[in-house]
């Protein structure tokens, strides 16, 4: 894998590269769809590909290891057949799941134990055995073993966490280096920045990243509660920090607004559930502002879905039609409102990368960061 810059904005830290990798070239900055456990709920992989036009996918290890298991998805010959993928694709390591689990596991050096939300049963993720999974799986950028702090966290903690979380990337890069990828084809790991809030543990953190040489670098522990100006604060610290030969990674994030203005500050690569969570709810994101499609206001508004959009499903079908799929529970309406969510993030990435080929990124930004932020 390799990463080459083609463009970079005149009055921000915003650029455009290619992200070359053994199945395929991503252009970044990109919006990653999430598909959990091997899809991207609601929409077939031929609608990823042909109406949303994603260009890599994230899957995710915890799910991927309970259901449907290691064993099966080598048999199949890796994530990439088993779902019928042939672009590239991004597992995390299942540390975020150590964050969300909260409740049913147990950290200590070794690694975490935790509770399956399946069937209770327990498991023992360790550096290593979060590596050998995801050889399994056979993404082509896996993630390092780390715990994600929640926010606020005590300083004490944060560096303690922080500390361990560097020890864990040291076994992860010894694994990765004496293990080789089962498909065929080359996997990237790429370590993750932690640190809280916490200006001076975000610059260790940083700092201990990048002298890894990896192919790639993610922040991990931002768009967990704290306010806006503080995920500014920490992404332009440590963007400054990280390689700029490389792309960077900001795991999590967020509404249409937070991707510009983290993309301004150096950021090429995102994921979020939230434009298909959020789809599943209700909630339409539009150039102009975002829908409540559940709101009586739609009721009799018989316009296209998004007569600005490209996608069919946004020419074809109503306002007032997709209301009453989504207010009584129809399985196409979470599908048609996924379909338009993802389309859209996407669109929004293309149109961020010919505005910075063009120089003209900055004062497009702060136009869009104003319509995106209205409530229609």
């Amino acid at each position: 894998m390799h990463f080459e810059l083609i463009s970079h904005d005149k009055s921000s830290k915003a650029r455009a590269g290619l992200l070359h990798t053994d199945h395929g070239v991503i252009e970044t900055p990109i919006f990653m769809p999430v598909g959990t456990g091997g899809s991207v709920k609601g929409v077939h992989q031929k609608e990823l590909s042909e109406d949303i036009h994603a260009q890599i996918i994230l899957g995710n290890t915890y799910h991927l290891f309970l259901r449907p298991g290691t064993e099966i998805i080598e048999k199949a010959g890796g994530l990439h057949k088993f779902i019928s993928w042939d672009r590239p694709m991004l597992t995390d390591s299942g540390g975020y799941q150590v964050y969300s689990l909260s409740g049913s596991r147990k950290i200590n050096e070794e690694g975490v134990k935790f509770q399956s939300h399946i069937d209770g049963s327990y498991h023992f993720f360790t550096p290593e055995r979060a590596i050998e999974i995801q050889r399994s799986i056979g993404a082509d950028i896996i993630m390092a073993f780390d715990e994600c702090t929640p926010y606020p966290c005590d300083y004490n903690y944060a560096k303690k966490s922080m500390q361990m979380t560097h020890r864990w990337l040291h076994r992860c890069f010894e694994a990765f280096n004496a293990t080789e990828s089962k498909y065929g084809y080359n996997q990237s790991l790429f370590p993750i920045v932690q640190g809280s809030t916490y200006k001076d543990l975000r610059t260790e953190s940083a700092e201990t990243i990048a002298s890894f040489g990896a192919e790639g670098n993610a922040i991990g522990g931002l768009s967990v509660g704290e306010p806006e100006d503080e995920l500014y604060e920490m992404t332009e610290h440590v963007c400054a920090i990280l390689p700029s030969d490389k792309p960077r990674y900001l795991m999590g994030v967020g509404t249409p607004k937070n991707l510009l203005e983290c993309i301004a500050l150096g950021i090429d690569m995102f994921d979020c559930v939230m434009p298909s969570r959020n789809a599943r709810h209700g909630m339409l994101f539009t150039e102009n502002g975002t829908i409540n499609i559940k709101n009586e206001k739609w009721a009799t508004d018989f316009s296209p879905i998004d007569s600005e959009s490209p996608v069919w499903v946004d020419q074809v079908y109503s306002k007032a039609y997709l209301r009453h799929l989504i207010k009584t529970g129809e399985n196409l309406g979470i599908q048609i409102a996924t379909i338009h969510n993802l389309s859209f993030y996407l669109r929004l990435m293309k149109e961020a990368r010919e505005k910075i080929k063009l120089g003209e990124f900055s004062p497009w930004k702060e136009k869009m960061v104003k319509q995106l932020s209205q409530r229609l």
